[in-house]
């Protein structure tokens, strides 16, 4: 007997593994200028205790791996990482939530990515909350700014920054502007790195 419901106690857990979902989040515009501070091992544990599990961190700008076994979407799961934040540490924050698998077609979009000679310091990715209105989208193709470069698929926006994200003018407030959702974003190489932790 004892055999028999070890075997099915291990059944049971690899049912629930089976059942994990994993999750990048991102944060907007903490820990900038010594403003809206969190640190990284605070919002690990904030994050645990969301019940989230094999929860990692990386750099300070506020990029989240993890995994869940909550039947929450996307936006269910955004409203939940804000409200604990707001009642942890007293501010509001943009988080975005991509699945594991949104994040992969997300690189395999790029298109400055796929082009020869790429540079993997003139790529950024703008991930914005929802997709823009089609009324807006038509809008924005009016305002090119050359050389810099963007691209938006849903909710992605690739940028080439040809001298460089800090001279650019193709900036979060640039697109939550022009689109009217909230965005954030974060360099193609951070982008790479969160690929490779969630799916390590």
């Amino acid at each position: 007997m004892a055999h028999l419901a070890i075997n099915s106690r291990l059944k049971i857990l690899t049912f629930e593994y089976s059942n994990m979902a994993k999750y990048i989040s991102i944060l907007r515009g903490i820990n900038v200028g010594g403003n809206r501070k969190i640190l990284m091992k605070e919002l690990k544990v904030l994050f645990e205790k969301l019940s989230f599990l094999k929860v990692k961190t990386y750099i300070q700008s506020g990029n989240v791996v993890f995994e869940s076994d909550l039947k929450l979407s996307n936006s269910d799961l955004e409203v939940k990482i804000q409200q604990a934040i707001a009642e942890t540490f007293g501010f509001d924050v943009s988080v975005i939530v991509r699945t594991a698998d949104e994040w992969a077609k997300s690189i395999g979009n790029n298109p400055f990515w796929k082009e020869k000679d790429a540079d993997i310091d003139r790529l950024h990715f703008t991930c914005l909350k929802e997709v823009p209105s089609p009324e807006l989208l038509e809008k924005i193709k009016l305002f090119q700014i050359l050389p810099d470069r963007y691209e938006i698929i849903g909710k992605d926006v690739f940028i080439f920054c040809a001298a460089g994200y800090g001279t650019s003018k193709l900036t979060n407030p640039f697109f939550e502007s022009k689109l009217k959702v909230q965005a954030t974003t974060r360099n193609w190489k951070t982008v790479m790195k969160l690929h490779e932790m969630i799916t390590s």
